[in-house]
């Protein structure tokens, strides 16, 4: 049977989880990185003046499939991730069926296309916070971790059980802290009694992101992450747009200072996106009716290069795709997000230098929901690859 061999010529391969920063080739055979090239490749593409990155991961995406279809499906919001460089996504458990079971894990798993698409399972049956959902069955079944999504857990024995298990079965636990300062201490708290592994999502206070540095220096398993728009933006950017309108808020610009530093010192490890469609009509509603949340997947490299590399220079090139690649896989526990030989040949290719204006109108999103309609970036994903194809 012959092999199908891609080769990528000489672009510049930023892969932060083997300490790599440098121009060469890559080549991929049936699906998987190899080291050299032993036929003559099936398709070439030359990434000169380009980066060549593994491919991006985005830990904290809500599909909206199943149940609200109108809003996103998984394929909608797989080419969404593509466009965007994901080749990976964990999509929040806030769906119709919630993914409590089984049997909506299997069919999230078996309706993704183009990308990986993982489940996270919720800590509560029905996100009701009454009791646990069956974690050993969904872990079987291909969840990623856990999480209450925006319904925080109040049953703080109930919580504690929940880490309790989730430590025994390895699984990573993703609070969302809308009353941030409060449930951050709590869960803080919690962890340091049970030794789970507790990711803080969308972090959006100053304070928030001093108890996490705190609980760090104190050798707790607890990690961060931030979205573009808390680094970005400031309660008076929105003008009651409902396109601003998303939970936790925008907050204010010492917050956002507090964010950026965190990303800087390394306290908040992860960029992810919080990706939340919404219909138009849903949100051409006065600011106070709307639904919470924007849509991300698009537009997330692309802000977060120009706004920590380019505009305030607090990263790196390669400590930015660290946060988008090696700090999620290792939270969850994926062998991906490197370009070591033998690994699966998930590989996004950016144009670092390509300026232009954000355009929602040509989102592979169904929805349109996002404040960063016009911005001015630079950085532009030209290619993803997932799973050796190109997607």
């Amino acid at each position: 049977m012959k092999s199908h061999i891609l080769h990528i010529k000489q672009g510049r391969v930023i892969d932060p989880a083997n300490g790599m920063d440098e121009v060469k080739d890559i080549f991929v055979t049936n699906g998987k990185i190899t080291s050299n090239l032993h036929e003559a490749p099936d398709m070439e593409i030359n990434a000169s003046g380009l980066w060549v990155v593994p491919g991006l991961i985005d830990m904290h995406v809500h599909l909206r499939d199943p149940g609200q279809l109108h809003k996103e499906t998984l394929q909608s919001g797989a080419a969404a991730a593509a466009a965007g460089g994901f080749a990976t996504v964990c999509c929040m458990p806030n769906t119709s069926p919630v993914i409590d079971n089984v049997a909506t894990i299997n069919y999230i798993r078996a309706t993704a296309s183009k990308i990986t698409v993982l489940p996270i399972g919720s800590i509560s049956v029905g996100l009701e916070g009454k009791e646990i959902s069956p974690m050993r069955e969904m872990k079987e079944a291909g969840i990623c971790a856990i999480s209450d999504d925006g319904k925080t857990l109040a049953d703080s024995v109930l919580f504690k059980e929940a880490m309790r298990q989730a430590k025994e079965l390895d699984l990573p636990i993703l609070v969302h802290c809308e009353e941030e300062v409060e449930i951050i201490e709590r869960d803080i708290s919690l962890a340091r009694q049970t030794g789970a592994k507790l990711h803080i999502c969308h972090v959006s206070t100053a304070r928030g992101v001093e108890l996490i540095r705190a609980a760090q220096k104190a050798g707790l398993d607890v990690t961060a992450e931030a979205a573009p728009h808390h680094f970005t933006l400031t309660q008076d950017d929105h003008e009651r747009d409902p396109n601003f309108k998303m939970s936790p808020p925008l907050r204010t610009a010492a917050d956002r200072a507090a964010i950026i530093e965190g990303l800087r010192d390394g306290t908040i490890g992860v960029i992810a996106t919080d990706h939340a469609p919404h219909s138009e009509a849903e949100k051409a509603v006065d600011y106070e009716l709307a639904p919470n949340g924007i849509i991300g997947l698009e537009t997330a490299l692309a802000i977060a290069y120009t706004e920590l590399v380019c505009v305030h220079k607090i990263l790196t090139p390669s400590e930015l795709i660290k946060k988008f690649t090696v700090n999620p896989a290792e939270i969850l526990g994926l062998d991906t997000g490197h370009l070591g030989v033998g690994a699966a040949a998930n590989i996004t290719i950016i144009n670092p230098n390509e300026a232009y204006a954000i355009n929602k109108n040509t989102f592979k999103s169904l929805s349109r929901n996002t404040p960063f309609h016009g911005r001015e970036v630079v950085g532009q994903v030209v290619c993803t690859i997932a799973n050796g194809k190109i997607v």
